[in-house]
Parts: C-alpha cells; structure tokens; sequence
C-alpha cells in the first residue's frame, strides 16, 4: 500500500456539520469534501464501476440505476434515489435497522474533481451524545483515503492492508486528526467543546482498538 502521510492526507478532507429536518424530524449531516487529480468521467467511474469500487472500497452488489437495489458486501444496503452521471447519485444507506441517505456530488475543476459527500442521519441523542460525527465521519476519512490511493495510482488498494490500517501507527495518526476535525466541525454547529471533545475521543477510540 501506498506510504500514507497522515497530516497530510487528513488536510485533504474540508469537514461540516449540519443541523438539518426531512419529514419534520432533526436530522444532523456529515459533510465531506475532497479534491482528487482527475477528471469528472474517471471520478464518477472509479465510484459507480462495479468493477472499480472493490478497488478501494468494499465490493457492491444489485442494479447500480435509479430505482435499483444496492447492498455494500458485509455493510449497508439501500436504493438508487437519484443518479445523475456524472454529477451526481444519492442512495439510501441502510444498516443495524436504521435508515440515513447519502448524497454525492463531482464537480470538476481544471486539474482535479472535488468530491462532496454529504451523509444525513436522523438525530439520535444517545448516539451522538456518546460518538458524535466520528461514528460516520471516520469511516468516510478511511474511504476517501482509500479512494485517492486508487485515482493516484490506478492499483487496487490491499484489502487486508486496508482493513488492519486502524491499528496501525500512520492510521491511527490519521484517524486522531480527523477525529479533531469532525470535533471542530460539531462546534462549529453549536455543539459544546467538552462533550464534543469527548465523543471525539471515544469514536476514535471505537475505530482504532481491535475487538477482543
């Protein structure tokens, strides 16, 4: 796997929080945006090919059209709300019983494509009381990590490398700083620095210790 700088890479990831309703409900919204060096086509078909997305991701199965049902091997499921090609899709992301939706977006520039991803959760309380953004936004920082690797290089990322990358030192450092910036970012959005700084702490602490 490609040697990972972790300020670096963390750097690359501009982070949001917002406070959102869909159907009279408090929604709370993870935003990620990210530049890679390469075309709008390229980005759009390393995210939607699904011979591609096993190359940084986790293997997709079902009809990848609006309407289709999808399902993430071993993670979420849901259907194909809206595709645009190749600006635009938004999905449902269903997982553990509970349903969010996931938007993405590709506008392109003169050298590179930014890449919005904007994933809306109904608010649980509990939950973010006790995780904060990290819950989703860590996992997110490790995709477009893993994304980057892929559009920089053209090879497929190692699974295996991929998925011990939590416990390892530049990974842990990586997700440390990402977690500091889904903190700020929940600040940002009126959260309280303590309880954030706490939840940050504890979603890290989820990603990077290995079950037992």
């Amino acid at each position: 796997m490609t040697t990972i700088d972790p300020v670096a890479a963390a750097g690359l990831v501009t982070r949001e929080i917002r406070t959102g309703q869909r159907d009279g409900a408090t929604t709370r919204i993870a935003v990620a945006r990210r530049a890679y060096p390469t075309d709008q086509a390229d980005l759009w078909d390393a995210l939607t090919n699904p011979d591609r997305i096993p190359r940084w991701f986790l293997p997709v199965t079902g009809e990848l059209a609006e309407g289709g049902r999808y399902q993430v091997v071993g993670n979420a499921g849901g259907t194909v709300e809206s595709c645009d090609e190749p600006r635009a899709f938004a999905v449902t992301w269903e997982f553990g019983g509970m349903v969010s939706w996931l938007a993405v977006s590709l506008t392109e520039g003169t050298d590179e494509t930014t890449l919005e991803l904007v994933h809306e959760a109904p608010a649980d309380p509990d939950m973010w009381t006790l995780y904060g953004p990290g819950a989703v936004g860590l996992g997110w920082d490790m995709a477009l990590l893993g994304l980057g690797i892929h559009v920089e290089t053209g090879e497929a990322v190692d699974p295996e490398v991929a998925a011990g990358l939590n416990f390892m030192p530049e990974g842990q450092q990586l997700l440390r700083l990402a977690a500091d910036g889904w903190r700020d970012a929940a600040v940002a959005d009126g959260d309280d620095p303590e309880a954030a700084t706490k939840a940050a702490d504890t979603a890290y602490a989820a990603y990077t210790t290995p079950e037992s």
